[in-house]
């Protein structure tokens, strides 16, 4: 099957065969809301919190929520896009003061991505609080490694409250090779790990990740009422681009495009739901990115890319799936003029490996690429069976 037909026909067949389930609704706090799991560990201390807009108990924010407990908050620890997420994927986030609260602000995302000894310097423990949607290279994971081993050095407990992951139903591709570390992929994990990321400290923690054999004073709050087999709406999106659970969804597999010449959305009211290119073959939709506050230089703005609308397909199929989806790459490489020019070198950051790109290269299909790291996957799901703390 090849060609803009070959595309169609496989979202058409899929939709239509498709059984939809539903995930049984059950109370779900997450570790945030478990006040009384973790009030003794603040007791007395000087806190550190590392957080962003979905840090929420209930709907205030967490920030609000342990100075009316008065907890002795010392300074916010902003990820990539920022304290209230609003800055766009990639860039530089400075240090500040937090409006509402006049808290100091230390950006994990400006000229260091690990707290320095001078920034830790005054805290005693150290809250960690953000939505993770369960992929390599989402970087929130990454930013909570650096921080583990930074407060490891230091001699700082480091607590997890943990929250559960949208797409932690399942785990698949590539595990990444360390000559591929980077920022978007630090660990020897699959591109879903299916863990949350309580979990994947303490498997940070247990299998010696950290530098120089260091170990973190770890503590993971756990959440009530979770279990890797539902289906979860996040209540505020994660990040500027992942507005629903549609992108969320899509994003184990979309992400991937960000390494190519083939646009995801950004820049419209659609990002991580769409993909399309001016040069693609016309099948019934286009979009023109737009320079926006969230992506302020899309890849082909300005100009119209002709595609596929995949909101639907990640809304109601994606989740039943349970794999990566990675027809949609071998269809756009197939129907690019110029292949030469497909792939850039942050692809293979993203894949954590050179097979996924040689093997498109090479003409293979969704399953010969499964069959790559089909063996390395199996032996991860086995040692990830060890950290489980939710059915």
């Amino acid at each position: 099957m090849s060609g803009a037909k070959g595309i169609i026909k496989l979202l058409l067949g899929l939709l239509l065969s498709l059984n939809f389930q539903t995930a049984e609704a059950q109370q779900l706090l997450p570790g945030a809301a478990r006040w009384a799991a973790y009030q003794d560990l603040l007791e007395g201390k000087r806190v550190g919190v590392i957080a962003h807009q979905s840090s929420l108990v209930d709907s205030l924010h967490l920030i609000d929520f342990l100075l009316e407990k008065g907890v002795n908050v010392q300074k916010v620890f902003a990820p990539e896009h920022g304290f209230r997420g609003k800055q766009a994927a990639g860039a530089k986030i400075a240090d500040g003061k937090d409006v509402r609260t006049g808290l100091p602000i230390v950006s994990l995302y400006g000229k260091n991505r690990r707290p320095t000894a001078y920034q830790l310097n005054g805290i005693d423990l150290m809250l960690f609080d953000l939505q993770d949607v369960g992929t390599r290279f989402y970087t929130y994971i990454s930013t909570m490694s650096l921080a583990m081993d930074a407060c490891a050095e230091a001699g700082i407990p480091f607590v997890v409250l943990d929250r559960p992951n949208p797409n932690g139903h399942y785990v698949d591709g590539p595990v990444l090779e360390p000559e591929f570390r980077s920022f978007v992929g630090m660990h020897e994990v699959p591109v879903v790990h299916g863990m949350t990321v309580g979990e994947y400290a303490i498997m940070v923690n247990a299998e010696g990740w950290l530098p120089e054999e260091r170990e973190a004073q770890l503590t993971v709050v756990r959440m009530e009422g979770y279990a890797h087999s539902l289906l979860i709406d996040l209540p505020v999106r994660p990040s500027p681009n992942l507005p629903n659970s549609s992108a969320i969804a899509l994003y184990p597999s979309l992400c991937f495009f960000e390494g190519t010449t083939v646009s995801i959305g950004r820049g419209t009211d659609r990002p991580f739901q769409v993909m399309g290119a001016p040069w693609m073959p016309d099948m019934g939709f286009e979009f023109t990115p737009r320079s926006r506050p969230e992506a302020p230089r899309p890849k082909w703005k300005d100009q119209v890319c002709k595609g596929v609308d995949l909101q639907s397909f990640g809304l109601h199929y994606l989740p039943q799936y349970g794999q990566i989806y990675w027809d949609w790459l071998v269809e756009a490489y197939a129907n690019c003029p110029n292949k030469d020019d497909f792939f850039s070198p942050f692809f293979e950051r993203l894949a954590g490996t050179n097979k996924i790109r040689e093997s498109i290269v090479s003409g293979a299909d969704a399953e010969a690429i499964r069959a790559l790291y089909s063996e390395d996957l199996m032996a991860f799901k086995k040692m990830r069976r060890k950290y489980l703390l939710y059915p």
